[in-house]
C-alpha cells in the first residue's frame, strides 16, 4: 500500500487539475469568462498531494484532496449544464439535474475547510476523545445542509438560469422555505466550535505543535484581514464583489480572493517544511502591515467620501478630493507603521517590548558610567532579566602590562 499511495495520491490530482482547467474552458467558451479562483481552488490538492504522499497517515493530506476532489465534482456539473444550455443548446439531457446535483457542492468546500482541516490539525487527530459529538456535529452539519440545498423548491437564478427550477425541489416545503435554509446556520457553528477546539489544542501544545499551529493561524488570520481590507470599500462604494468596479478595488477584491491560498500553503509549510522558518518574525510583520493596510484603507475611503462631498459644491466631479486624500494616506504611512508596531509588540510580544526598552535604558546608562566594577553588576541583572538563562557569569579580560603582547 505504501507504494501505490503516491502514485494513487498524483493520479488523483492530476484529474483534478484536468477536470478544473476543462471548467475554465468552458467558461471561457460560455461568454461568462475565467474564474479567478481556480489558482486558489488548486492550491489545496496541490499541497494536500505532498502531505499525503509524504505522511499518507495524516488526514490532513486526504481532507485537502478531498476538497480538491469535491471542486472537480462540482465543475463536471458545471461543464455539463453549461455546455448543454448555453454552447450548444439541447445537445445533452437533463441539464436541470446537473444544476441542481451542482448547487449543494459548497457545502463540503467549505465544511470541510472550516471545521475538520481546522480540528483535525496538525497530526490529523482530534485534540481528544471528548471532542468526537462535536465531529460528529460537523458531520451532520454538513449533510443535513447538503440535503436542505439539494431539495429546496427554488430556482437557479444565482447561477444564471432563473427561468430553470430545481428538479429535485420538493414542492410541499415552499412554505416552509426559510426555516429549511436555516439549517445552514449550522455550518458557521461547526466552524465556531472547531476554531474553540484548535484555541484549546495551542494552549496545550509545545514546542513543534505550537509552531505549526501558528503557521495555520498566521495564514488564516492573513487571508481573513485582506478579505475584510477588500470588503469595506467594497461595501462603502456600492461595488459588488464582480471584478466590476473601480480598477483599485477590483485589484484588492482579486487580492482577498487568491489570498485563501495562503491557507493551503500555511498548512504545508506546518506539516512538512516548519523548522526551517521562524513563524513569529512572519505573524509580526503580517499583523503590522495587515492593520496598516486596514486602517490606510479606511483612511482613504473616508477622505475620499468627505472630501468629495465637501468640494463637489466648488469643484463639481474634481480629482482633488482623490489627490488629496492620496496624499494624506502616503504622509500616514510612516508614522502609522511605528505606532502600529509599538502597539502589536506591547499587546501581544510584551517580554520582547519590555526587553527591548530595557536594553535601550542600560545603553543610557552606558552613556554616563565608565567604572566597570559599578556596570558588571548591573550588565549580570540585565542578561538575567532580558535572556533570563539558568546560570550567568561575567568575565572582563585583564588589561595587559605596557611592553607585553
Amino acid at each position: 500500500m505504501r507504494v501505490r499511495t503516491p502514485r494513487l495520491v498524483w493520479a488523483a490530482l492530476g484529474a483534478i487539475t484536468a477536470v478544473v482547467l476543462a471548467s475554465q474552458v468552458v467558461s471561457v467558451e460560455a461568454g461568462l469568462g475565467a474564474d479567478p479562483t481556480a489558482v486558489m481552488i488548486l492550491s489545496f490538492p496541490v499541497v494536500g498531494a505532498l502531505i499525503a504522499s509524504r505522511q499518507p497517515g495524516n488526514a490532513i493530506g486526504w481532507i485537502m484532496l478531498a476538497v480538491g476532489v469535491e471542486e472537480a465534482i462540482s465543475d463536471m456539473l458545471y461543464i455539463y449544464a453549461e455546455y448543454s444550455l448555453t454552447i450548444d443548446p439541447g445537445s445533452l439531457p437533463r441539464p436541470d439535474l446537473a444544476l441542481a446535483l451542482g448547487a449543494p457542492t459548497w457545502v463540503p468546500f467549505i465544511g470541510l475547510m472550516g471545521t475538520f482541516l481546522i480540528l483535525l490539525f496538525p497530526d490529523g487527530h482530534l485534540p481528544s476523545p471528548g471532542w468526537r459529538p462535536l465531529a460528529r456535529f460537523c458531520a451532520l452539519a454538513m449533510i443535513l445542509s447538503f440535503i436542505a440545498i439539494l431539495i429546496a423548491p427554488v430556482s437557479f437564478a444565482d447561477q444564471g438560469h432563473p427561468n430553470i427550477s430545481n428538479p429535485l425541489g420538493i414542492d410541499a416545503l415552499r412554505p416552509y422555505i426559510d426555516a429549511l435554509f436555516l439549517i445552514l446556520l449550522l455550518i458557521p457553528i461547526s466552524i465556531v466550535g472547531c476554531a474553540a477546539g484548535l484555541i484549546q489544542r495551542f494552549r496545550r501544545s509545545h514546542r513543534q505543535d505550537r509552531l505549526q499551529l501558528k503557521w495555520l493561524a498566521s495564514g488564516a488570520g492573513a487571508t481573513a484581514i485582506l478579505y475584510l481590507i477588500a470588503m469595506v470599500p467594497s461595501i462603502v462604494l456600492a461595488s459588488p464583489w464582480d471584478m466590476r468596479g473601480p480598477v483599485w478595488l477590483t485589484i484588492l477584491q482579486n487580492i482577498a480572493l487568491y489570498s485563501f491560498a495562503l491557507i493551503p500553503v500555511a498548512v504545508g509549510i506546518a506539516i512538512l517544511k516548519h523548522r526551517l522558518y521562524d513563524i513569529d518574525v512572519i505573524i509580526n510583520r503580517t499583523l503590522v502591515y495587515g492593520a496598516l493596510t486596514a486602517v490606510l484603507t479606511l483612511a482613504y475611503v473616508v477622505a475620499v467620501t468627505v472630501l468629495q462631498a465637501l468640494l463637489r459644491p466648488f469643484a463639481g466631479q474634481s480629482q482633488l478630493a482623490v489627490a488629496g486624500s492620496t496624499l494624506a494616506v502616503a504622509a500616514m504611512f510612516r508614522p502609522g507603521r511605528a505606532r502600529i508596531q509599538t502597539f502589536i509588540d506591547r499587546r501581544f510580544y510584551r517580554r520582547k517590548y519590555d526587553a527591548g526598552r530595557t536594553l535601550d535604558a542600560f545603553s543610557a546608562r552606558l552613556r554616563d558610567e565608565v567604572d566597570l566594577d559599578t556596570l558588571g553588576p548591573e550588565l549580570v541583572a540585565l542578561v538575567n532579566e532580558v535572556i533570563q538563562p539558568a546560570h550567568t557569569s561575567l568575565w572582563l579580560r585583564e588589561t595587559q602590562a605596557a611592553g607585553q603582547r
